[in-house]
């Protein structure tokens, strides 16, 4: 028997605000993600890409539509369920969301510390190795405000990688890279989804990477398109 899909959606919509200041946001949205593929998500700004992150990431509840990540329906789902969930999915947003009073290793060490079982110096030195593997081997101890954006952006992709998530959702990971970085930071997600067998869903507008994706599906108004070839795109 095939193994479940780690996301599965089926006419999902959301809405914003209420009354005659209710605007639809998601329209009738499927897709599915397997266990281990990459899938980039294009779109224009504000058509609802984020939004559909923060659904699936449980981070809003579902108004309408079947929200199924790794097995578990999101429509109905309390807080403490969705809390839970949430512990084995690793998010990438633009806003970096640091603890300020910590350095960029134990930034990172955070996720690690959602593994079971680890000693401290184990999830340290793990820590350090993503660090070392996002090009910031030597700024293990600066705090985010002595770290350049570029900088806090990876060491954002560090500790969601440090949990070993079993989904990766991120949302514009390379905006704030160089060429060269950005390339090194995706290869890592996809090294991550091989041979880990953990799904990635990627919000881009970046077409340096667009190679690197198993899948293409674009969002207009709301809705998905018809899945593109991503050498297709990324030569069109």
């Amino acid at each position: 028997m095939a193994a479940p899909a780690a996301i599965a959606l089926n006419g999902l919509c959301h809405w914003y605000g209420t009354g005659a200041m209710r605007r639809q946001v998601l329209d009738g949205v499927n897709l599915q993600v397997a266990a281990g593929e990459v899938v980039l998500l294009t779109g224009p700004s504000g058509c609802g890409k984020t939004t559909l992150l923060t659904l699936v990431g449980a981070l809003r509840q579902v108004q309408e539509g079947s929200v199924q990540v790794l097995g578990q329906q999101l429509n109905g789902a309390g807080r403490r369920e969705r809390q839970q969930l949430r512990r084995s999915i690793g998010m990438i947003f633009q806003g970096h969301n640091l603890l300020r009073c910590l350095t960029a290793e134990q930034n990172v060490q955070m996720g690690s510390d959602l593994l079971p079982g680890l000693s401290y110096r184990v999830r340290r030195d793990q820590a350090r190795e993503w660090l070392r593997a996002v090009g910031l081997g030597d700024e293990l101890n600066k705090l985010p405000h002595d770290l350049s954006g570029g900088q806090k952006q990876r060491v954002a992709i560090a500790r969601a990688l440090a949990a070993r998530p079993r989904l990766l959702l991120a949302d514009e990971p390379t905006a704030a890279l160089d060429s060269r970085t950005g390339r090194e930071v995706v290869e890592l997600l996809r090294s991550l989804a091989r041979e880990q067998g953990c799904a990635v869903l990627m919000v881009t507008h970046d077409p340096r990477i667009l190679d690197i994706a198993d899948r293409l599906v674009r969002m207009e108004d709301g809705r998905l398109m018809e899945a593109e070839r991503p050498s297709l795109l990324a030569t069109g």
